[in-house]
């Protein structure tokens, strides 16, 4: 027996033991004859026996004292994954070949592994159930069929794609295999699925080889070590949520109480002002469907907003599938606090469900996965529709689609995973479809590019994919049959929304910084480059992008690492429109997104949102850097390396949300005095009516328990023949006029036309009261209602009011009859 050296040798074959002392000698005779008599082939060669704590005389077997055989010991026995991984550790071959003491697979057959490691493999593992296999002395019946039995267990649970698991006869890249068995927690049978898990994990490509086996007597592998495996991988699941994880998912959501902290803790009085009128109108959105929901109305439709008319609710994103399980809270504590609850708690397991994605399919590294994860959910693009879009920052059902998908590649469960991957896509779509319609976009970049670099892996993945798809859709069109059918031709439908041709995003966005950036952001800038500040839809700055890049350049060998690149790269891309207009030049081109613009779903999407798509693409690539660097030894390396991706996410952690007083509500709607002025079948009228620019209507109306009706809104809905869509209601000629009132304090001269024209939309809303609340230019407003119903408003609880029943009849043509319970009749 040999000290330990340190200069790398070619080939390391390891040998774990327990017990072995007539076995491990002719097995150890056999290998090292057979190395010795082909040095030229397999060059310098080591032999490992990794002895787990035996009993008997294995530690004295006399084949030990031969020089290039090396013996490690336990104190203790473990079991066989301790020995592989002690044996492994002490390894120093470029290869690494496991083989076990009853040398089942002749030494001969490594011939055949080494040269599949030669075409581009990893590992490659010994098969005793593909094609090519040969059985001399099989082992008796019974016993041969509960091991397939278990077999079978263990690869359709555990480990995809691999007929054979727990053939001892495996040879690997030296260093993959230290890296993989290092990180393997299993002490029994268990660890052979548990490495290559973390190949699989790690996109590096195992190769399944036929050998030659033979049924060896006293074997210690029997039908009920399967059950043991089984056993290792079900407690290597219920480690699987380790402290570190529950950890972060804290963090997680302590990251997303600070982004909100200026409303979460007092919702009812705080307002978000970047969200411009979008807080009111998501709160709205949660009101009324709780409304709906405890009424036993259908969720898919009101006439709260838009009166006469309407709003088809399906065709807006009133996300049902968080409003209605959140219509007790909604009902309880009312929507403010429902919406406040429902981003911070859906932002941070968006969060937690990118870390799980990334640390199931990506790197093990804890720590590598956070970073990714928290620049998945919480980059400067999220940042910014936390403000107002809680469909595009609760996502936390993406990663777990894209998991599903990845089964069905692995075709082992398609059926299953077919029916699994349609019910969660059915339900995606009731939390958002423009987000849905991005995420397949993504998806479709990455598969493309993918199997453009693994082009073996798409040959056996497109099958069972396709066919799982074809099961996913199956089950998922019929669940949202109805409602898609009532979004696009129901009552309210529209064609399209037309968002303008201005809304992708300037090449200089990419790599600017965003206005929420706690260290780096411009404001000015920001909004110079955005159309909103919901609508920072890049915005990574550019340490990120030079990172991105040096990342690619580096890690250029992994399939992973490409396919994220192309995704990202080709998202940045699309997201700059129709038309790219090269920055400081007047020069145009035209831009890829043209080829979709004009096609169904694309032409409502406002393309600068693709960029969004880069998130977790970018998250995914740092995190494979961050998990490279963790295990390099190169000290310099992983100094410069960590500082790069300091640098890089440094400027982009975000600031908390702004904040502001809420603006009280009027006590004309708080204390129900609005009761004595609309009367059944009417609707409330605020001056100017409710719209994309001043929705705080909406607020009064939620205040009341959505007790009165509105005309106008913030909503989607159709307008002229083309019912193309628009944000609002079809205007007329009485609401435009009062809104340029209020914008811009000028009364126009009014005449008989004008007031006939009043009368003949008010009595289109059917309007009861016409109110006007303290706002700039309100006594503009005033004065042109003076002119228009022939008298002054009269200031009660807080409002100006001017009561449209005359005498029993009213300018808006209503039936005179009073009614205070109109709410609870139309309830």
């Amino acid at each position: 027996m040999s000290g330990r050296r340190t200069e790398v040798v070619d080939l390391s074959v390891v040998v774990p033991a327990y017990n072995e002392e007539e076995r491990l000698g002719p097995t150890l005779e056999a290998v090292t004859a057979y190395l010795s008599e082909n040095e030229g082939r397999w060059g310098e060669w080591e032999v490992i026996v990794a002895d787990d704590g035996s009993t008997d005389g294995t530690r004295e077997t006399a084949a030990l004292e031969h020089p290039r055989v090396q013996l490690v010991t336990s104190d203790r026995n473990r079991g066989k994954g301790s020995a592989l991984r002690l044996g492994v550790a002490a390894s120093r071959g470029r290869r690494v070949l496991v083989t076990d003491a009853d040398l089942a697979a002749p030494i001969t057959e490594l011939e055949r592994l080494d040269k599949a490691l030669s075409e581009g493999h990893t590992a490659a593992i010994g098969s005793r159930s593909v094609p090519g296999a040969a059985i001399d002395n099989r082992q008796h019946r019974v016993r041969e069929l509960l091991g397939r039995a278990g077999n079978f267990l263990i690869r359709t649970t555990a480990v995809p794609g691999i007929r054979d698991t727990q053939c001892g006869f495996k040879l690997f890249e030296g260093d993959r295999a230290r890296e993989a068995f290092a990180a393997s927690r299993l002490d029994g049978w268990g660890i052979d699925v548990e490495v290559l898990q973390h190949f699989h994990r790690s996109d590096w490509p195992v190769a399944e080889v036929p050998v030659r086996w033979s049924h060896q007597p006293g074997s210690k592998v029997g039908p009920l070590d399967y059950a043991r495996v089984l056993t290792d991988l079900a407690r290597l699941r219920a480690r699987a949520v380790r402290p570190a994880d529950l950890l972060v998912t804290v963090l997680f959501l302590l990251m997303a109480v600070a982004l909100y902290s200026g409303r979460v803790f007092d919702p009812d009085h705080r307002y978000l002002p970047d969200s411009l009128q979008d807080q009111n109108q998501w709160e709205w959105f949660f009101a009324v469907t709780a409304d709906n929901v405890a009424h036993l109305r259908s969720p898919l439709f009101t006439d709260l907003q838009g009166f006469p008319d309407g709003v088809n609710l399906m065709a807006n994103t009133v996300m049902l599938g968080l409003s209605v399980p959140f219509a007790p809270l909604t009902l309880a504590a009312g929507p403010a606090v429902a919406l406040s609850v429902c981003m911070t708690l859906g932002l941070a397991a968006t969060a937690a469900a990118w870390y799980w994605l990334i640390v199931k399919r990506v790197v093990r590294q804890r720590a590598a996965a956070f970073l990714g994860a928290s620049l998945a959910a919480f980059a400067p693009p999220m940042v910014s529709h936390a403000n107002a879009h809680p469909n595009f920052v609760i996502l936390f059902m993406i990663p777990l689609i894209i998991d599903r998908a990845l089964r069905l590649c692995a075709g082992t469960r398609v059926v299953r995973d077919g029916v699994v991957l349609g019910l969660m896509a059915a339900y995606q779509v009731f939390l958002g479809e423009e987000p849905f319609l991005l995420a397949a976009l993504g998806m479709t970049l990455f598969a493309a590019a993918y199997a453009a670099v693994r082009r073996d892996v798409a040959r056996e993945a497109w099958r069972p994919l396709l066919k799982g798809l074809l099961i996913g859709a199956a089950v998922c069109l019929p669940l949202v049959a109805y409602p898609l059918y009532w979004q696009f031709t129901g009552p309210q439908s529209y064609r399209s929304v037309l968002h303008g041709d201005d809304v992708g995003n300037s090449p200089l966005s990419l790599i600017a910084f965003a206005e929420r950036s706690l260290f780096a952001g411009d404001a000015q800038t920001a909004n110079s480059l955005s159309p909103n500040p919901t609508e920072q839809n890049a915005f990574y700055g550019w340490p990120l992008v030079a990172l991105a890049f040096a990342i690619l350049v580096r890690l250029w060998e992994q399939a992973l690492v490409k396919a994220l690149a192309f995704t990202a790269m080709a998202a940045a891309v699309l997201s700059l429109g129709p038309k790219i207009r090269i920055p400081l030049t007047d020069t145009v081109y035209p831009g890829p997104w043209a080829l979709l613009a004009d096609k169904p779903l694309f032409e409502s999407v406002i393309e600068g949102r693709v960029a969004m798509v880069c998130a977790p693409a970018l998250g995914m690539m740092v995190a494979i850097a961050v998990d490279r660097l963790a295990a390099t030894r190169a000290v310099g390396t992983m100094y410069f390396g960590f500082l790069g991706v300091l640098l890089a996410l440094a400027p982009l952690v975000p600031a908390p949300l702004k904040s502001a007083e809420r603006a009280e509500v009027p006590a004309f709607f708080t204390d129900g005095t609005w009761r004595s002025y609309v009367r059944e079948g009417e609707s409330l009228v605020p001056v100017p009516l409710p719209d994309s620019g001043v929705a705080e209507a909406l607020h009064w109306q939620t205040a009341a328990d959505l007790g009165f009706r509105l005309p106008g809104g913030y909503f989607n809905g159709p307008y002229g023949e083309d019912r193309i869509g628009i944000y609002g209601a079809s205007p007329r000629y009485t609401s435009n006029m009062l809104r340029d009132v209020r914008w811009t304090g000028v009364v126009p001269i009014i005449g008989k036309n004008w007031q006939a024209q009043a009368k003949r939309d008010f009595a289109y809303w059917k309007a009861g009261v016409l109110v006007v609340v303290p706002q700039p230019n309100d006594d503009k407003l005033r004065t042109a209602l003076h002119k228009l119903t022939g008298r002054a408003g009269k200031w009660t609880h807080g409002v100006w009011v001017w009561d449209l029943h005359q005498g029993g009849k009213g300018l808006s043509g209503g039936s005179g009859r009073r009614n205070p319970t109109a709410t609870d009749q139309r309830r």
